[in-house]
Parts: C-alpha cells; sequence; structure tokens
C-alpha cells in the first residue's frame, strides 16, 4: 500500500511549488475552512476528513470542514467562489462542481475556469458499477440482457442530477441499447440506504460508498468503471472488459479558492497539500477510500478543469444528460 504514497511524492512534490521568501509567507493567518459541496458520506467528504487533523498540524490552524451540499454541488461551490480571496475559503471541489455541470445544468451561478483559483487536483475516484442482489446478473454482459429484457424496469440512482455518475450511467445506457430509469438523490449517502433496500436496482458510483456493502454481501459488484482495474480490487473486471471496449467513467477531486488568489498564497496550499498527502498513513488511507492521489500544480489543474468541460459537455449532449 505505501507504492502510491511513494509515487505520489515524485509527483506532487516535485510539482512548480517553489519555495517563496520567508517574510511573504502569510498564510494562514487564521483557521482554514474546507467546504465540501456535498453531503456528509461520499467521496469529497472523505478525502477532507482524511486530510483535516494532519493537515491542521501541518498549517498549525484548525481546518474546518464544512458541508454545503446540493444543486450538483453548485450551492457549495458559489459560496468559495464569493468567498474572499486569502486562502481562508477553500473548495473541496470535484469532476462535478467544477467540470461536468457546465453541459448538464441550463445555467450556472458561477464559471469554474473564471471564478475559481486552481490550487492542486488532488485524487482521482475509483467508481463501480453495482447492483442489488434481487437483480438476476452475475456479470455486465448478464445484466444488459436483462436490462433490453426487461426495458423501464431497473432503476439507477446517482448522488444528484448533474453529478458524475448521472451521464455516466447515461453514456453506458446508449452504449448498451438499454432502458433504465434515472433517480436522483441529494448525495451518495441516501442513494445507497434505497440501493441496499431494493428501491432502486443499479448504480455507479463511489468504491469507497459501495465495496463495504459488497463485502458484506448486502450488493453485488459487476465491474469497475475506470480505464483499468483498481489496485484495491484487481478482482473486479472493467467494464470496458466486459464488452464495451473504451468505456471509461470516473471522478476526481481537486481544490480551488476564490478567483485573485496571489501567487504566493496558491503555492503555500499546494505545499501544504502536497505535503500531507505524501504522508504514508495519508496516502494509504486515500488509497484505501477507493481514491488515488495524482497532484500537480495549479496550471495542471486549470489545463484539466478546460479540458473536462469540454470532454462532459459533449458527453451530455450526446446522451441528453441535462437537468431541467
Amino acid at each position: 500500500m505505501r507504492q502510491p504514497a511513494a509515487r505520489l511524492t515524485l509527483a506532487i512534490l516535485l510539482a512548480c511549488y517553489s519555495a517563496f521568501p520567508a517574510q511573504a509567507q502569510t498564510w494562514p493567518a487564521r483557521p482554514v475552512r474546507l467546504v465540501v459541496p456535498f453531503p456528509p458520506g461520499d467521496a469529497v467528504d472523505a478525502y477532507a476528513r482524511i486530510m483535516q487533523s494532519r493537515l491542521a498540524e501541518h498549517i498549525g490552524q484548525p481546518v474546518v470542514i464544512e458541508n454545503l451540499g446540493g444543486a450538483g454541488g453548485m450551492i457549495g461551490a458559489e459560496f468559495v467562489s464569493k468567498a474572499p480571496a486569502d486562502g481562508h475559503t477553500l473548495l473541496v471541489g470535484n469532476i462535478a462542481a467544477l467540470a461536468m455541470n457546465v453541459g448538464v445544468y441550463p445555467s450556472m451561478p458561477y464559471d469554474p475556469p473564471r471564478d475559481f483559483t486552481p490550487v492542486m487536483r488532488t485524487v482521482d475516484v475509483n467508481y463501480a458499477l453495482v447492483i442489488h442482489p434481487s437483480v438476476p446478473a452475475r456479470s455486465v454482459a448478464e445484466l444488459m440482457a436483462y436490462a433490453g429484457a426487461n426495458p423501464g424496469r431497473l432503476s439507477y440512482g446517482s448522488a444528484g442530477s448533474g453529478s458524475a455518475p448521472h451521464p455516466a450511467m447515461e453514456l453506458l445506457k446508449q452504449r448498451a441499447g438499454i432502458d433504465a430509469v434515472h433517480v436522483p438523490y441529494k448525495g451518495g449517502g441516501p442513494m445507497v440506504a434505497d440501493l441496499l433496500a431494493g428501491q432502486i436496482q443499479m448504480a455507479i458510483g463511489d468504491q469507497a460508498n459501495l465495496m463495504s456493502q459488497v463485502k458484506a454481501g448486502k450488493l453485488r459488484a459487476l465491474a469497475a468503471s475506470s480505464a483499468k482495474r483498481s489496485a484495491t480490487y484487481p478482482e473486479l473486471p472493467t467494464i470496458a472488459e466486459s464488452g464495451f471496449p473504451g468505456f471509461k467513467a470516473g471522478a476526481w477531486q481537486a481544490v480551488v479558492g476564490p478567483a485573485g488568489m496571489t501567487g504566493v498564497t496558491t503555492m503555500r496550499i499546494g505545499q501544504a497539500l502536497a505535503r500531507v498527502m505524501a504522508m504514508p498513513d495519508i496516502g494509504e488511507r486515500l488509497v484505501g477510500a477507493g481514491l488515488e492521489p495524482v497532484g500537480g500544480s495549479p496550471d495542471d489543474l486549470a489545463r484539466h478543469i478546460r479540458a473536462e468541460i469540454a470532454k462532459w459537455t459533449k458527453v451530455a449532449k450526446e446522451v441528453g444528460a441535462k437537468v431541467d
């Protein structure tokens, strides 16, 4: 489990976080607020809570997590976009709040490239396709055959309209030519609860949320939706391996601040995140939660956000994953 943390050290500690003169290092001057734009219990919240105590120790100030969920992450993201640009209010954002929503929602209260200062792409999030045990399928092929023979009978859940699993499942539906009903929830926790109860029958979602239930025998995992098998669950085939070549769906997270943060403040925050994420125990906890550490510079993140907006806007248009 220590190998990802070792790779992380090379990836982020050498990633353009140069030192600044001591007299310029004014961050942090008071407690730092990490805004998680989703309810407790999802992968974004998991990252923040894994980092919280060690980050506070490292920077010498309290780190407070505030969950401001709703509207596919846009409520919390908008809040941060309007905060003072001093680095003391940061967004623990993700693919939905920072990219995917642009193509899914008809309008947004902020523009991701314009209204935020990128700091670091922190982790990639491994997803899994799971079903309720009442569904008579033990592979992706069997699930698609059953869904094809029973159009509209199956429903799938997501953490909300516009959340990353929504267009991911719509893309799989399109590729497989099946009909299944989308049921959006206000966060991953409520979605998993209904999946366990059999109110919905399948989902693509965070491995951190789902695989513990699979291990307990309450859900059945059919495949990983990432491009390659997860290091944590190598026995799980990918959807691409299961008859859908090229299929790839997953999520990523990033820390950003309000637009206008200085380069010094941005680099100080990035240095702190990098050093904490490179701690072996933190790296192991992240990987154990299905979060693959990434790292990189502010410029890397800015390019990634622009590319992801273009990609998922195109996908949303193709599969009709829109929120009215």
